[in-house]
Parts: structure tokens; C-alpha cells; sequence
């Protein structure tokens, strides 16, 4: 069984425009069915998932729908902000640093104020939103610790200081790490 992608919704469509909540919620419910289709006829499952499934994953939106009606095992992943941190070399906290995730989908002076709050940050769901997180860490006077990061842990990732790369432009699995420890031994 293979679901289509969710890229096009994920990627195209404001979060906060109504047509983005109607697409999500009718992708997950036909897949849910389909997935439930195939449990109640005595088969099993299994759902890949890129980084740890109730992290940030797509997977627990099927989770939530079926795992109430049907036996469940989750297999814990490497979160993409460990697996980032991890293979760039870049400690990320320490002590009593404070590490917040935020989303790269939160408005503008909402993230600026959460990097400026932080020691440590990571930014998920950088793709378009890139240009937007980059305003924000200069507002915040992160701008110059911000390490770019794409497709973290695969076989075509690169990164970067952020301040360092020259354009906008970041794929779906991008990810900007703000070290809260440096300068700290």
C-alpha cells in the first residue's frame, strides 16, 4: 500500500489558510481508513517515518486516529535535530541552557521573541519559511550562531553559518541549529 505524498499540502499552503486544515485532515482520514482497512483483514502495518514518528512526524496523525482501535507498537527514532546537531559536530546545550523548538511557521515577532528568550534553539519546518527565520535570528542577534542544515544525517546534506549562505532557497528536510553552549567549556 502506498499513500501519496504530502509535500504539495505541507509546503503550498499557509498553515493558517483554511484550505490547509480541509486537505490535511481529509488526507489523514482516507489514510487512516486505508490503514484500518488493511488491520481489520488480519494484516500488519508498519509505517516508515524520517526522524522519530510523534516528533514533529507525520505518523502521529494516524496514530491518533488508530492506536485507540488497534495494538500499537512505536519504534522511537533519531529526532532530525539530533541527528543535525549530532552530524555537524555542534553541541547544542549545556548546564542549565534552556533549548527550545520552534516552528518556522510561527510569525515573525513570535519567533524572534522565543530566540531572543533561548539559549539554545532549533528551527524546524524551515523550507519557505526560510527567509522569515532568517529576519527573525537577526532580530534576535542569533543570526551569526545560526548553522544551517539540509537533509541532516543523508547522503546529499550539507550545511552552513547561516549568515554564510547566500540565498533562501531550503528543501523540504532543512532544519537551522543555534548552539546555546558556545564560547562555554
Amino acid at each position: 500500500m502506498e499513500l501519496p505524498l504530502l509535500y504539495p499540502v505541507t509546503t503550498e499552503i499557509a498553515r493558517s489558510d483554511d484550505a490547509y486544515g480541509s486537505a490535511i485532515g481529509t488526507f489523514y482520514e482516507e489514510a487512516a481508513a486505508s490503514v484500518a482497512a488493511h488491520l481489520e483483514a488480519g494484516r500488519s502495518v508498519a509505517v516508515l517515518s524520517e526522524g522519530d514518528p510523534l516528533f514533529y512526524g507525520s505518523y502521529m496523525h494516524l496514530h491518533v486516529r488508530l492506536a485507540n482501535r488497534f495494538p500499537t507498537e512505536v519504534i522511537p527514532g533519531v529526532t532530525a535535530m539530533s541527528g543535525a546537531w549530532s552530524a555537524v559536530g555542534a553541541p547544542i546545550a549545556q548546564g542549565d541552557d534552556v533549548l527550545c523548538v520552534l516552528p518556522g511557521t510561527l510569525p515573525d515577532d513570535e519567533l524572534a521573541r522565543r530566540l531572543s528568550a533561548s539559549e539554545a534553539c532549533v528551527i524546524m519546518k524551515v523550507g519557505r519559511n526560510l527567509p522569515r527565520i532568517r529576519r527573525a535570528l537577526d532580530i534576535a542577534g542569533r543570526l551569526d550562531e545560526a548553522i544551517y542544515v539540509e537533509r541532516a544525517t543523508m547522503a546529499e546534506m550539507t550545511f552552513a553559518r547561516l549568515s554564510e549562505r547566500p540565498d533562501d532557497a531550503a528543501p523540504y528536510f532543512s532544519i537551522v541549529l543555534v548552539p546555546g553552549w558556545s564560547g562555554r567549556r
